[in-house]
């Protein structure tokens, strides 16, 4: 399935055809455009724990979609309720990454519509499914074209933009979060050159970021991380905008690692900070961000790039996958819902609260 494809967007790294499953193959990136196949939940798991998909959205529509090939596989001769059937499916997704709450909203949402058509013939629950993915897969667009709008909206006319990680098509299932911002910017005007943040270890800023955008025409200009700094005291950057993997009900932000730095580094020079991510990313059961999960991957990523050693042997690294930035330190969080401003416990609650 292929949700609809306009200007400065034309990445779809999700695509289900054909009761199967196809995955653009993010680490090969910008070298090889290579798309993978998968015909069951096992191997979409892996897949995402091997970042051949990545990104909070995107790894929660994949794994919506490893459901239903699961429950096709599982149709012949089946003696158990469906449901039943795909316990060990939904464990094995959720385990694949712990930070980002959107995969577990995905396969909440695909376990709902399993007890809802229970007692329907075995056809109409695997068409319920598929619908459901189907679902999560265009809300996620849609939802982020109104993100995007409404983040350009806090925007001022010939803005510089610095962006971190990959928020885009290839993050979600098409448009992006906070590169869908940026997007709605450059086409309205708004943002004259965009700075992608280089994204240690897994280099997501420089592989994937600046290939979107290149792709797409919109001017963007790579940056070590460590010049981030400099770049931001020299006043032509106006706005950080970064994704999130999951938002606590005050307000404190789970992103890619290098992302807290940032935050500081806006705080310091003046610089605003906006965090764009759906509703489905916050966790209102969740007050602190001292309470998120952060997962921490394996030290050879840091050690090594694309298999070539970079340190010495057997030297030791450490390698969280996300950091958390504090709440007093963002500027705007924007949702398809609306913008939220400080303070945050008191505008989430009232935008997203039950």
């Amino acid at each position: 399935m292929h949700t609809q494809i306009s200007q400065w967007d034309s990445v779809r790294a999700i695509q289900y055809e054909r009761q199967q499953l196809r995955l653009l193959d993010q680490r090969l990136l910008p070298k090889q455009e290579t798309y993978l196949t998968f015909d069951d939940a096992a191997s979409v798991a892996q897949a995402i724990k091997d970042m051949v998909v990545r990104g909070a959205p995107a790894i929660g529509i994949a794994a919506a979609y490893g459901i239903v090939l699961e429950a096709q596989k599982l149709t012949a001769g089946l003696q158990t309720s469906l449901l039943t059937a795909l316990d060990s499916a939904f464990l094995v997704l959720a385990e694949s990454r712990p930070t980002a709450v959107n995969l577990f909203w995905a396969l909440e949402q695909m376990k709902k519509t399993l007890i809802e058509q229970e007692q329907q013939p075995l056809q109409a629950q695997l068409d319920a499914l598929l619908a459901c993915a189907h679902r999560i897969n265009e809300d996620d667009v849609l939802a982020n074209k109104a993100m995007g709008e409404l983040g350009a909206s806090l925007m001022e006319s010939d803005s510089a933009v610095y962006t971190h990680c990959n928020t885009g098509s290839l993050a979600t299932g098409g448009y992006g979060t906070a590169l869908g911002v940026i997007r709605s910017a450059y086409a309205a005007g708004k943002v004259k050159q965009v700075y992608a943040g280089e994204t240690r270890p897994w280099l997501q800023g420089a592989r994937l970021t600046a290939w979107e955008l290149m792709r797409d025409d919109i001017p963007v200009k790579l940056s070590c991380e460590g010049a981030a700094g400099q770049l931001l005291r020299q006043g032509e950057v106006k706005w950080v905008i970064v994704g999130a993997d999951r938002i606590t009900a005050q307000g404190d932000v789970a992103n890619k690692i290098g992302t807290y730095n940032l935050s500081v580094l806006a705080r310091h020079h003046g610089v605003k900070f906006m965090v764009v991510a759906p509703s489905t990313t916050f966790d209102l059961s969740m007050t602190s961000g001292e309470d998120i999960p952060i997962e921490a991957r394996p030290m050879h990523e840091v050690t090594a790039i694309q298999g070539q050693q970079i340190a010495p042997e057997h030297c030791e690294a450490i390698n969280p996958s996300f950091d958390v930035t504090p709440h007093d330190l963002i500027d705007a969080i924007v949702c398809e819902k609306g913008i939220l401003l400080p303070p945050y416990a008191q505008s989430i609650a009232q935008l997203l609260g039950q």
